[in-house]
């Protein structure tokens, strides 16, 4: 199975995953694959595929997914909960970091085999994780507060607050991640490549985005119909769409 492939039906399987955790869970389900998300992202990032004609690293669609989950949680259950999953997602970074790097302070037995691996995944420098850290937190929030910007203005404009999903889905993701392409390019290689390669980096990363976002937006739709049916957070039959 070639890597194009594997990637399609990752991210089917990561998105479906979300939707069900959701239906079984609710809001908690949203809680656990942001932690879980947060994690592997962070080790799948190591790991650099050729595929679709281009070098990517792999996490790019775990990392997609946390914007499915706040999209989802501030379209069926609010703007706290949305604003709770990125906390969590913030918590779960700056601990996995902190284990992750406490490990290789020790010194390993005669007998480990494991070690040399362990700290040549790990040892990332400070200057990638504390950008990755900030530009995560940043972007985030930054997905919320758009997603519920653009709902005000359709609701506003239009006077409908259940249409537009699409806009508030995509006008939000699709600018925060553009935002973080940006600037986690620049604050992660900034002096150590050309300007050309940056916007190179910077480019062929928000392509990756662009597609996940705009294929996230079917899962969203989905999330909103089983929050209806199931009585879910703020969507029961005579609640409005706030």
């Amino acid at each position: 199975m070639n890597n194009e492939t594997l990637l399609i039906l990752s991210l089917l399987i990561t998105y479906s995953t979300v939707l069900i955790l959701f239906k079984l869970l609710q809001e908690q389900g949203l809680y656990l694959w942001t932690i879980i998300a947060t994690i592997a992202a962070n080790i799948e990032v190591l790991i650099v595929i050729h595929a679709f004609g281009m070098e990517m690293t792999l996490g790019n669609i775990l990392f997609a997914s946390t914007f499915l989950v706040t999209d989802i949680a501030s379209e069926t259950c609010g703007k706290q909960i949305a604003q709770k999953t990125v906390a969590l997602g913030i918590v779960t970074s700056i601990l996995f970091v902190a284990v992750t790097q406490s490990w290789l302070l020790y010194q390993p037995a005669d007998s480990d085999w494991a070690a040399p691996a362990i700290r040549q995944i790990f040892s990332n420098t400070p200057r990638m994780m504390l950008t990755s850290l900030l530009v995560y937190a940043f972007v985030q929030a930054l997905d919320v507060w758009l997603y519920h910007a653009w709902w005000d203005y359709t609701k506003k404009h239009f006077g409908n607050s259940s249409r537009f999903l699409w806009l508030r889905n995509n006008g939000s993701t699709l600018i925060s991640q553009f935002v973080n392409a940006v600037l986690f390019t620049c604050g992660a290689f900034w002096g150590m490549y050309d300007t050309q390669t940056l916007v190179s980096i910077a480019a062929s990363s928000y392509m990756i985005f662009i597609i996940t976002s705009l294929a996230d937006t079917p899962f969203v739709y989905a999330a909103r119909k089983i929050a209806n049916n199931h009585h879910i957070g703020i969507h029961t039959p005579k609640a409005s769409y706030q």
